[in-house]
């Protein structure tokens, strides 16, 4: 939990470093999209789980939540209560990702808030350096939520750097959905060494990107994003939660 890419050589290194499960929540792909493509990757030795991040509010002020188990699709650039209401009225399980991280997270005074409606935060972040972890799971103490750890890999070679493990078995969505839902007891584990670490780093410098010409290319070159709450797909739903 969670990864942003997905093809034969993520589900080839899933399996070769033994996980069971990959929660997929690529940015800006509509929902339906992302339980296609996980559908087609998914077999007997490896669930793939369609999620979404969502991007609350405008690009000046985001504040990412990620759920599992959406029955309906939700749009990003919603603002923060939108979202959660939504993911509420499908019970879908909510997760705080990378908090505290930059100017794209919740923060632990966001998640304090409304820790009734958040079901765990993260805790490792494989993307992340030292003390921004350090910063999730002081979020996680001072809230009582329970923890979880991921590689967030945008990058292959970043999928089974960090990942949960869940002391029952997780065979279906249903079921990751009601562990987290639930507070099921688990540990998060990560790979050490240098590997680690460096791969870490290369994901964090690939972070440059994305705020810079890969937000450029997306607010000026690329047009209204698929995920856009006005695109037609959403048929109006979201309007008085837009904001952007």
């Amino acid at each position: 939990m969670h990864v942003k890419a997905l093809d034969e050589r993520v589900v080839s290194r899933a399996k070769a470093r033994g996980i069971d499960v990959l929660v997929y929540a690529p940015h800006f792909t509509r929902l339906p999209d992302i339980r296609t493509r996980a559908a087609r990757f998914s077999d007997d030795d490896l669930l793939v789980v369609p999620a979404r991040e969502v991007f609350t509010g405008p690009w000046y002020d985001r504040r990412h939540l990620l759920a599992v188990g959406l029955t309906d699709p939700v749009p990003d650039f919603i603002t923060f209560r939108g979202a959660l209401d939504e993911f509420d009225r499908q019970d879908a399980a909510v997760l705080v990702p990378h908090p505290e991280m930059l100017n794209v997270s919740c923060d632990r005074e966001d998640v304090a808030a409304n820790a009734d409606h958040v079901d765990a935060v993260e805790t490792y972040n494989a993307k992340c350096l030292p003390h921004q972890n350090r910063r999730g799971r002081a979020v996680a103490r001072a809230t009582g939520l329970p923890g979880f750890g991921s590689s967030y890999a945008h990058l292959r070679r970043t999928v089974g750097e960090a990942w949960t493990v869940f002391d029952d078995p997780v065979d279906s969505v249903t079921d990751l959905v009601d562990a987290l839902r639930s507070g099921a007891s688990r540990r998060v584990v990560r790979r050490s060494g240098l590997g680690h670490h460096t791969q870490g780093l290369v994901e964090f410098a690939h972070l440059g990107y994305e705020n810079s010409w890969g937000k450029l290319d997306r607010l000026f070159l690329s047009g209204t994003e698929p995920t856009h709450p006005s695109n037609v797909a959403y048929r109006g739903r979201f309007d008085d939660v837009t904001t952007y």
